[in-house]
């Protein structure tokens, strides 16, 4: 680029409020120009070897996106185990994390400019004809903003970015017209309702036919996001302004960011990974560098380098300052409580915060870069791949894997700012295990278990788009590289953006909104990017040094020589361990191998039953393993059964007077009878069935005919109690909850599930209340006697002309604080294949117990251990949403610094969290109450 050689270059620091030219040029520079410096340490790999293993990576993409683009597209993402491609609402639910896909063939636009950079330039102009061809942006789909706008709308952007460089180079292109970028518009004007809040920050999801509000778009009554949906935006709205001069995508993305920093904690200047939209209150008050605020924090450095505005990188470097205080650990980065910084939230880490070391090389900060992606590399020489999460001693806390491109991107980013040939074997590495392990007929398949090597029918957007890219910079000499890659920024989805956008279109006013900074390390603010003369001075070993003591790390702290044993003990004629999927609570046999396991079974007060292992009561360390490995086992069957049958909260509506609307209750659905979202509401009077457990024939069938009947749970299946009210005449049921003092505030919702038999014969609509709400229908019942209420998918407006009629009295008024939220999520593992209650929306966050004897229900609080520790626990969740929003769902009912807290009650934060900032024991309470 002109204005490094022109500026200061690398040989100088970067002030703190550098122009925009010259950090970019700098930050650009810096990463070519250190490749020469670095030599020692490893051996240098030759020219050819490296241009091999460039062309095994271009064989890779063409296996990959040549299968998408033959058995799945237009579909968005290629299912390889199954050669055909992933359609949204054609295939089982994966909850959120279908939340990407649109019907606007993902892959193929996430893979637009991956193609030019892997000089396809061929395929990629084919490809581009294919999108105008072939895309609707129209569709009636309910997708994520964040992953839409990183996938999709950077997508196309880069695309764009790639088609007027080629077009500009005189062979390629001649015909564009700008066609991707109008699509880009297109797009940005589908997203910008999102953002219809008083607070600026944008709804997590939106339909895109039908916006937010209107009652087609089944979206807008979310009231959550994570910090990184909210605060990853502003690369690709800035770019869509600029290059179009449309000034507004800029503008609400940085009132976005302007809301996240001032609601950040101001004594730590950490963020938490949740927050409300419209009140900014955060959610969930835990802090670190992975997944649910990862992006925003590289999206501020990043909008610094792209657009010049000083007050971006002042943010940065404040909280910058914040991590390397609280949450670095080196090689460790640890999530803390944003009030109580000193404080560790979890005792495990998420696969995303591999992205780090790649922005801290940006940032120039090059010791704990190399540490930490030492010790994650450490991890996958283990066990292959970066499994989702992993605990501090290194063992798999979440073992699935989905090819994920963080780890490979700072590999990347730290070679080419040392130059040190040791990032090549590690790209090396990454390459021999995709193509050993992950790769199948149909293109590469994530991995369910890294521990096991099974794999899951699923291949990201996200692979294509950034992994190859990655891999294949790691190995290209710049005369591979058909356009100069300095002259481009990425963005988190490794899309590419002309740094040019930063003197184009500049009629962004930009306001300083930075303030209130606490004293700062000076050292963090040195340089903004990697400065080899300082960085290596007379030490060509610099980089070796820093590894070397990490080297064996994973290993001291999990042998391996345990799975080694056990397979032996199997071929000597040993037992093989009890798996979940034959587990039997009424067997004994079962139970007695729990306990050698170390696993034991807590009967909990609200009825559910809990598992917890400690190792140290195990009869053996392979015990110990076992009973880690059943643990584990014991989630991913309860998330099977969560991605196979997800319902979201259903409403029961008070109707009659004096309620008139106003009383809304939150119920759980059923996965039998009427579907209340697709068919019309039910509407009718109550009645109390006899027997009340409903479990047989009714003794009032006249009082329940044509009426909803109330049924206490209990004593039976669900079906059967909806069978024998239906076979009775009743129009629906309502099951209410024989725990007293339940409450859908305080307990996880579920659903209702059949008993294992085809329930295709009950026509009714079943529902659920816990006890509390129930309550208030019975009560009612006995005040007024005839109570009417509405049984629907969602609240229904209240008529005014029957408000108008009667006012309720203040007694209805206080009950009317019923109201619909979104409820958390509820398993129930029940034995010979017949769960009674199953999961409910997105958020696994505990598995409930059944109405029968036989049921083996684990509490979210089950607990595994370490083996190798007296009593370390940490807390297993089923499997949740992306996840990139996935690990972020999952980690909301994690808590690992109490492992006596029971997580089946969601408790509101003290309000005193901000006082007595040195009294610890408040920082304990504060931890054990809050929604980790």
């Amino acid at each position: 680029m002109s204005e490094a050689g022109g500026g200061r270059g690398c040989g100088s620091s970067v002030p703190q409020r550098a122009p925009w030219s010259l950090v970019a040029a700098t930050a650009a520079f810096c990463l070519v120009s250190a490749t020469s410096v670095w030599t020692a340490g490893a051996a240098p790999m030759s020219r050819e070897e490296r241009q091999k293993l460039g062309n095994q990576v271009l064989e890779m993409f063409d296996h990959a996106y040549g299968n998408y683009m033959e058995h799945a597209y237009p579909a968005d993402e290629l299912m390889p185990l199954t050669c055909r491609g992933r359609v949204r609402g054609q295939e089982p639910s994966r909850g959120d994390v279908d939340d990407a896909l649109g019907k606007f063939s993902l892959t193929l636009i996430d893979s637009l400019d991956t193609l030019v950079v892997l000089n396809k330039t061929k395929e990629f102009e084919d490809a581009v004809r294919k999108v105008l061809r072939d895309v609707n942006l129209d569709n009636d789909v309910v997708v994520s903003v964040f992953e839409t706008n990183i996938r999709v709308l950077g997508g196309l952007l880069g695309g764009h970015s790639l088609a007027i460089m080629l077009k500009e180079k005189g062979e390629y292109m001649q015909w564009y017209n700008d066609e991707l970028l109008q699509m880009a518009k297109q797009l940005g004007y589908k997203l910008l309702p999102a953002f219809n809040t008083t607070s600026g920050l944008p709804y997590p999801r939106i339909n895109l036919k039908f916006g937010i509000r209107k009652p087609e778009a089944r979206t807008g009554t979310e009231t959550d996001t994570c910090t990184a949906c909210a605060g990853t935006l502003i690369l690709e709205f800035a770019a869509l302004s600029r290059f179009t001069g449309a000034t507004i995508f800029e503008e609400y993305a940085r009132k976005a960011l302007d809301f996240l920093w001032e609601k950040r904690q101001r004594s730590s200047n950490l963020v938490g990974v949740t927050i409300n939209i419209h009140t900014g209150d955060w959610v969930r008050k835990d802090s670190g560098v992975g997944a649910g605020i990862d992006s925003y924090y590289e999206y501020l450095l990043k909008a610094y380098v792209l657009l010049g505005d000083d007050s971006f990188l002042e943010r940065f470097n404040t909280h910058y300052d914040a991590i390397m205080r609280y949450i670095s650990q080196p090689p460790l980065l640890l999530d803390v409580h944003i009030h109580k910084p000193m404080l560790n939230a979890r005792t495990w880490m998420d696969a995303l915060l591999a992205f780090f070391p790649g922005l801290q090389v940006l940032k120039g900060d090059i010791r704990p870069a190399i540490e930490t992606h030492e010790m994650l590399y450490q991890v996958i020489k283990k066990h292959n791949f970066l499994p989702e999460a992993f605990t501090t001693d290194f063992r798999v806390h979440w073992a699935q894997h989905p090819l994920r491109p963080e780890f490979a991107e700072s590999t990347y980013f730290l070679y080419k700012a040392t130059g040190d040939p040791y990032y090549l074997e590690v790209g090396k590495t990454l390459i021999e295990n995709l193509n050993k392990y992950a790769r199948v007929p149909c293109g590469f398949a994530a991995m369910k278990d890294v521990r096991t090597g099974s794999h899951e029918d699923r291949m990201d957007s996200f692979f294509l788009a950034e992994m190859f890219k990655y891999l294949y910079l790691l190995f290209a000499d710049k005369e591979d590289i058909i356009f100069d890659i300095e002259d481009y920024i990425f963005t988190t989805e490794a899309h590419l953006l002309p740094l040019w956008l930063s003197t184009t279109n500049q009629s962004i006013s930009k306001k300083n909104t930075t303030s209130e900074y606490t004293e700062l390390d000076d050292s963090n603010f040195d340089w903004t990017c990697p400065n080899t003369q300082i960085l290596f001075p007379n030490d060509p070993l610099y980089a070796q040094s820093i590894r070397e003591p990490l080297k064996n790390v994973v290993d001291k702290s999990c042998p391996r020589g345990i799975i080694r044993v056990r397979e032996e003990s199997f071929r000597s004629g040993a037992k093989p361990p009890l798996r979940a999927r034959d587990f039997m609570a009424t067997n004994p046999e079962h139970l007695e191998i729990l306990k050698k396991m170390g696993v034991s079974l807590i009967h909990l007060k609200d009825g559910r039953v809990q598992l917890v292992q400690h190792a140290i009561q195990a009869a053996s360390s392979i015990d110990a393993e076992d009973g880690l490995r059943f643990m584990q086992e014991m989630i991913e069957l309860s998330s099977q059964q969560q991605k196979e049958q997800q319902l979201p909260p259903r409403a029961v509506q008070i109707v009659s007077h004096p309620f008139f609307g106003r009383v809304v209750l939150t119920a759980g659905p059923a996965q039998f009878g009427l579907d209340l979202s697709k068919h019309k509401e039910t509407r009718g009077f109550v009645a109390s069935s006899k027997p009340y457990n409903g479990c047989s024939e009714l003794t009032n069938p006249e009082a329940v005919m044509g009426k909803i009947a109330l049924i206490q749970r209990g004593q039976c299946m669900f079906a059967e109690k909806a069978r024998n009210i239906q076979n009775a005449g009743a129009i629906g049921g309502i099951v209410i909850d024989d725990n007293e003092g339940s409450s859908s505030d305080t307990a996880p919702l579920f659903q209702m599930a059949g008993d294992g038999k085809d329930t295709d014969d009950i026509k009714i609509p079943m529902l659920f209340l816990f006890s509390k709400e129930g309550s208030i229908i019975l009560d009612a019942i006995r005040e007024y006697e005839e109570v009417e209420v509405l049984l629907s998918d969602k609240a229904k407006d209240r008529d005014p002309e029957m408000e108008n009629e009667e006012q309720p009295s203040s007694e209805n008024d206080s009950q009317s604080a019923e109201q619909i939220t979104s409820s958390s999520q509820e398993v129930d593992l029940v034995d010979q294949g017949s769960p009674e209650e199953s999961s409910l929306n997105s958020q696994p966050e505990s598995l409930s117990p059944a109405d029968t004897d036989n049921a083996a229900s684990v509490s979210p609080s089950e607990q595994i251990s370490n083996p190798m520790e007296n009593h370390e626990t940490t807390s297993l969740d089923g499997e949740c949403t992306d996840l990139d929003n996935q690990l972020q769902e999952q980690s909301e009912t994690e808590e690992d610094s109490n492992p006596n807290v029971s997580w089946g009650k969601k408790v509101q934060p003290i309000d005193s969290i901000l006082a007595d900032w040195n009294e610890d024991i408040e920082a304990f309470e504060m931890m054990e109450k809050d929604e980790l």
